[in-house]
């Protein structure tokens, strides 16, 4: 089989200068070695968003450059809307074009939901949610114009609740239906977008956690370089998912799946029947699978056309 190759195109990765391991640096490092061209995006701040263990953009670059590949660093943040839009021109002022983008930034708290400090939750948000929705409405004009992009949100198994993380999972979670509504909406531009959830050793695992056997086999079996390659294959032109969700770690990529029972329907509910008949509800033996964009399946024959008219959007 041929190998997989990025020679002519753009890449951004954000958060793509942590200390190694760092996803970001595998990311970014793999799709260099493969021929893109990289922008290599990072605050600085570290995994905790604090400074007690910076990231250094200039040093993947560096690493990089002495591979024989092609990139530049940024330092813009992510996390507000204009820094996201000269992460993009970084890119276009560099090399004329955008054609990847893989959203990777991002800073973690570990903290009960009542502990968690409010400047701390905005944190979260600005940087995971809405630093993927700035990074995405940046390259979006340009992508949409060329006809062509890919790109690849950063997901978490968090998102369906994890001890401690119920920001950082509310924040994953709106990324993942920020990606399935983007694959809609770019499907007739050429866009693919999908989201990865990864599993790896990482300086955030180290950080946030004790020594402990969790720690030691993360040490053991998650390397950051057994995520990047899902990445990679979202990120190719070969790649024709758009709106799947992938996790990838320890050698092992799967899909998220996502279903919805057959349930009970009574045209005459009320709130007694759904207590009485919850087990219909939950059965999880009559689920099916909601479709990814693209796939879902047209009204049956017969069936009648429902077609919705918006009214004019309005700006603030």
């Amino acid at each position: 089989m041929s190998e997989l190759r990025f020679d002519g195109r753009v890449a951004i990765v954000t958060g793509a200068g942590g200390q190694d391991p760092s996803l970001g640096r595998s990311h970014a490092t793999l799709l260099a070695e493969r021929g893109a061209k990289v922008v290599v995006n990072d605050l600085g701040v570290g995994p905790d968003g604090r400074g007690t263990m910076r990231a250094n953009a200039e040093q993947v670059v560096e690493q990089i450059l002495a591979a024989g590949g092609e990139a530049v660093p940024d330092q813009h943040s992510v996390a507000e809307e204009d820094g996201a839009r000269r992460v993009v021109t970084t890119a276009l002022d560099t090399w004329g074009r955008l054609d990847i983008v893989v959203n990777n930034a991002g800073v973690c708290f570990m903290a009960h939901f009542d502990e968690i400090s409010s400047a701390d939750v905005r944190t979260i948000i600005d940087v995971h949610l809405m630093g993927t929705v700035w990074m995405c409405r940046a390259a979006w004009p340009h992508m949409r114009e060329a006809g062509y992009g890919r790109i690849v949100n950063t997901t978490s198994g968090a998102m369906f609740g994890i001890e401690n993380l119920s920001i950082y999972g509310a924040a994953k979670s709106g990324i993942f239906g920020l990606t399935r509504g983007l694959a809609v909406e770019g499907a007739a531009f050429g866009i693919k977008v999908n989201a990865l959830g990864p599993a790896a050793n990482t300086t955030a695992i180290r950080h946030f956690n004790e020594t402990s056997p969790f720690t030691s086999l993360m040490e053991a079996h998650f390397p950051t370089s057994l995520v990047s390659p899902a990445v990679a294959y979202l990120a190719h032109e070969c790649c024709e998912l758009s709106g799947a969700n992938l996790e990838a770690g320890a050698g092992n990529v799967g899909l998220r799946v996502f279903g919805q029972t057959a349930g009970y329907t009574d045209t005459d509910l009320t709130v007694e029947k759904v207590r009485d008949h919850l087990s219909t509800i939950i059965d999880k033996r009559t689920a099916t699978m909601i479709p990814d964009p693209g796939e879902i399946p047209a009204a049956p024959t017969g069936a009648a056309q429902i077609g919705v008219v918006l009214k004019p959007y309005q700006p603030i």
